[in-house]
């Protein structure tokens, strides 16, 4: 079995999901921390991957390595055939799994994949695709199912109304529902209406707009009173996202598009397709690369230990706005 994993796709909340079932595989949580890194391709050198994935587990058959993004880094050919000489030579005490955001239409000619597709027995797939629309409802009835409840078919698919195809948003709606409902009968269509207006949805919209507008001290009051009704990781999630789906919204209005183009090139409900799409008007694609790998540098920081995520986010905002 290989001892490589390449998780690729556009459904980033079910790539983060199998990135947790990986950290969970360790039979003793006491040594997880010592035999796992998180590493980003943007921010890593050389020698961190290299002593990563070569480093001996500790009371551990093997070592977790998790690389994000790896065309960040390796983006021209001759930095990608050494990545690829590298992957081929992972040691058996350790396992690297990688992952990467791409496009269902990017997939048969990225470079990695391509590697993947010659080298099965150095490397394994797996692909993470959002649902059609048109399956979205299916798609919530098993997630119900998957959170240790039911949802009625109807109130599936008024909740798919709602969230496009954000497989994020409609797992943390769906949390919500099945607190409402104690777990105790189906969520029903009521139920949706009277919870899930996605105000924590429209409240990142705000907290955007805030950004955006130089406003630090509305910026400041909106993330604070996020952070009261949000785990601050999940609020973290549908931050980042929503700065990844600015930088994809201003492509398309770069490239002559409208809004409809937007909520169908990117499969969002059309609520958020007019709001990112006001957003995006009021950035420079540039400006919104710059936040992004900020974000990034944020994501590192965090998961090294280096700072708690409540107050990078609070740094954030004074950078952003200052």
């Amino acid at each position: 079995m290989s001892n490589v994993i390449f998780l690729y796709g556009n459904d980033e909340f079910a790539i983060a999901r199998k990135l947790k079932d990986f950290e969970a595989d360790f039979a003793d949580p006491t040594t997880a921390d010592m035999n796992t890194a998180r590493l980003e391709a943007r921010t890593m050198s050389e020698d961190e991957l290299n002593n990563a994935v070569n480093a001996m587990p500790f009371l551990a058959p093997k070592r977790l390595v998790i690389l994000g993004n790896p065309s960040s880094k390796y983006n021209n050919p001759t930095t990608r055939k050494k990545f690829e000489e590298f992957l081929s030579n992972v040691p058996d005490s350790a396992r690297l799994v990688i992952h990467e955001l791409i496009e269902p239409k990017e997939v048969d000619k990225h470079w990695l994949t391509k590697w993947a597709d010659k080298n099965s027995t150095a490397i394994r797939t797996q692909a993470f695709m959002l649902p059609r629309q048109k399956d979205m409802p299916g798609w919530i009835v098993n997630e119900a199912k998957n959170q240790g409840g039911k949802i009625e078919p109807g109130a599936a698919s008024k909740l798919a109304e709602m969230v496009g195809v954000d497989t994020r948003q409609a797992g943390m709606e769906i949390a919500k529902l099945l607190a409402y409902a104690n777990w105790a009968r189906p969520v029903t269509g009521s139920d949706v209406e009277a919870v899930c207006i996605v105000t924590s949805q429209q409240s990142v919209f705000d907290f955007v707009d805030a950004l955006s507008l130089g406003n630090g001290k509305s910026a400041q009051h909106l993330l604070h009173r996020l952070l009261e009704n949000e785990d601050a990781f999940s609020l973290w999630g549908m931050v980042v996202r929503q700065f990844r789906l600015l930088i994809q919204t201003r492509e398309i209005l770069d490239g002559r598009g409208n809004q409809d183009d937007v909520a169908r090139a990117l499969g969002v409900h059309p609520f958020v397709a007019e709001k990112t799409t006001g957003q995006a008007k009021r950035f420079s694609i540039e400006s919104l690369e710059s936040i992004y790998h900020k974000l990034l540098r944020i994501d590192e920081d965090v998961k090294t230990g280096q700072i708690s995520l409540d107050l990078a986010l609070d740094t954030l905002v004074v950078e952003l706005t200052k």
